[in-house]
């Protein structure tokens, strides 16, 4: 999947995540590794987020996502930082470390380096986590450059996020 999102759709998936949240009088947390903030920077570029973004987390590395969420060295070890049981163990974590309702993990190979057989390029897992509620993983292998697939990354997380709060499971 090549993606033509532009900014504008970026803002406008925020602009509605935001009135979702505000709706359901929740808070959102963020674990970002492979893109680096950019689902915080999207939702705090909108006006009045303070009302429902609660804080973000950058843990690009090993020790961060370890040190900043609690996620298990041994988890990281046994099946790596781009993996399911490490995507949900940093939106667990995202909750742990934050009064949020609801956060979401981005983990994954942005490229164009760091890939491997079984983890080729844009391979990228999320994490799903509502307080008192369900965590779900979600896992994608996205096309193109470096910038393409972060930018779909962020993309599928604020229409995942979306979905929750729309009582739905994020698209499988």
């Amino acid at each position: 999947m090549t993606s033509t999102l532009t900014q504008y759709t970026l803002e406008e998936l925020a602009l509605a995540l935001g009135d979702a949240l505000n709706k359901k009088k929740w808070t959102l947390a963020t674990a970002e590794s492979c893109t680096g903030g950019w689902v915080t920077q999207a939702v705090t570029a909108i006006a009045g987020s303070s009302a429902w973004f609660d804080r973000g987390f950058v843990t690009y590395s090993n020790e961060a996502k370890h040190e900043m969420l609690g996620v298990a060295l041994a988890t990281i070890v046994e099946h790596g930082a781009v993996s399911s049981a490490t995507a949900e163990a940093m939106a667990r974590g995202a909750l742990i470390h934050s009064p949020a309702a609801l956060a979401v993990s981005i983990t994954g190979v942005a490229g164009p380096t760091g890939a491997s057989s079984t983890k080729p390029v844009g391979t990228v897992w999320f994490g799903f986590a509502v307080r008192d509620g369900v965590t779900m993983t979600r896992h994608r292998v996205f096309a193109g450059d470096r910038h393409a697939v972060r930018i779909q990354a962020v993309e599928f997380a604020l229409r995942g996020l979306l979905a929750i709060t729309a009582d739905r499971a994020p698209e499988s």
